[in-house]
């Protein structure tokens, strides 16, 4: 907003001062009259001026016509007062749920309202024709400057509270991913400040981006949402509400996304650390591509990958047999011991697979039962032995079986 009213309309600078004292004469008249129309311009809105903000209201028409006709006369003075009572009008404008467009209405008719009065009461030609369209112009421009103000507060009211929603959602989406999980207490408190009812079970989505506001909207369902550790983490409540899921899935077409396992709400930290897991792993090409990728149908490749250098730990100790042969024999009994264990002993089973004669397998089980001994006659070392041979071969362990 201008700092004056000769800022707005330079017009006033010719003004004759007999104009601005002949406006302010009419000040009374001229609240209750403007009153009466901002009280109609609301009740059409369906509100009043009895509440708080209906008195907040009310004062700063008054406090607005009392800048406006004593502009008038002194087009030089400072409007910055009249611009912050506006500007904190906006403001309780978005904290009581009305539109951003509202409070203009209202100053547009106040505005036109103060004109035809100003025309109904000219006496003896005062104020002159032309001295009544610089006020127009400075009226007008003036209500429109009102506006703007208020607009700029309902705006940082807006952002301010997004802000804070933002903060209130992270905080409650950190204490239930914490390693401990929270008193419920200090649970239900932060879901009081988020306003999110605490449900019997969550799911957590893991999405790449940094849009979680958007995301959450998109999910649906009551999902809350923030970023963590350059992710957003979507918490989704009661995940098995009939079509929750399958919304979240749309929602999340063309992006890249894991999708933890439903647990009771003091474990959702297990969703979480599965979920984000699995989408490292997609990042990493190692799970299949996909919008959402649900760690469930994944749990063995999460398992073997959870810690980097473990699964080649695990093949260079279980496979350490195989070292001393040639790459080609190797790799022939690696294939072999693999669809051996696979097929638990079926050895026409593992022969259509590789594509060779049973007698060739058997062959190579002989050698292998040499290389392993009674480590495939154990439950626990074959076990190993198919997850060691899983990663060393570069299949998918969710194949196991």
């Amino acid at each position: 907003m201008s700092d004056t009213l000769i800022d707005i309309e330079p017009g006033l600078a010719g003004l004759p001062p007999a104009v601005g004292a002949d406006v302010r004469d009419l000040r009374g008249a001229l609240h209750e009259r403007i009153l009466g129309t901002v009280r109609a311009a609301m009740r059409a809105q369906g509100r009043s001026l009895t509440g708080g903000q209906g008195q907040g209201l009310a004062l700063g028409v008054e406090t607005a016509v009392d800048a406006f006709v004593d502009a008038l006369a002194d087009p030089g003075r400072d409007l910055a007062a009249t611009r912050a009572v506006f500007h904190a009008l906006g403001r309780t404008e978005y904290r009581e749920g009305h539109r951003v467009d509202a409070l203009r209405t209202v100053l547009t008719l106040g505005a036109r309202d103060i004109w035809a009065f100003l025309v109904e009461h000219r006496t003896e030609g005062r104020p002159a024709p032309a001295h009544l369209y610089v006020i127009a112009g400075a009226l007008f421009g003036y209500a429109d400057a009102l506006a703007g103000a208020a607009a700029e507060g309902f705006l940082d009211e807006q952002r301010d509270a997004a802000q804070d929603w933002a903060t209130t959602r992270r905080r409650l989406i950190t204490l239930l991913v914490q390693p401990e999980p929270p008193g419920d207490a200090a649970l239900r408190a932060a879901a009081d400040a988020a306003r999110w009812a605490l449900p019997r079970t969550v799911a957590v989505l893991s999405v790449d981006g940094v849009d979680a506001e958007h995301l959450a909207r998109g999910v649906g369902g009551g999902a809350i949402a923030t970023v963590v550790d350059d992710a957003v983490r979507v918490v989704l409540p009661d995940p098995a509400t009939p079509g929750r899921l399958d919304r979240a899935r749309q929602a999340l077409v063309g992006r890249r996304a894991a999708l933890g396992p439903t647990v009771e709400l003091a474990r959702a930290r297990l969703s979480y650390r599965i979920s984000r897991r699995a989408l490292a792993l997609r990042q990493e090409g190692r799970l299949p591509a996909g919008s959402v990728v649900d760690g469930n149908d994944h749990l063995l490749t999460l398992l073997t990958a959870w810690e980097p250098g473990l699964a080649d730990h695990l093949a260079d100790t279980r496979l350490a047999p195989l070292d001393g042969l040639r790459p080609v024999a190797r790799r022939a009994l690696a294939e072999t011991l693999y669809g051996w264990l696979r097929r638990q002993g079926q050895v026409v089973a593992v022969a259509g697979e590789l594509h060779t004669h049973p007698q060739t397998v058997r062959y190579r089980m002989r050698q292998l039962r040499t290389l392993f001994g009674a480590a495939l006659d154990d439950p626990d070392a074959r076990l190993a032995l198919q997850l060691a041979l899983c990663h060393h071969l570069g299949r998918g362990p969710d194949a196991v079986g």
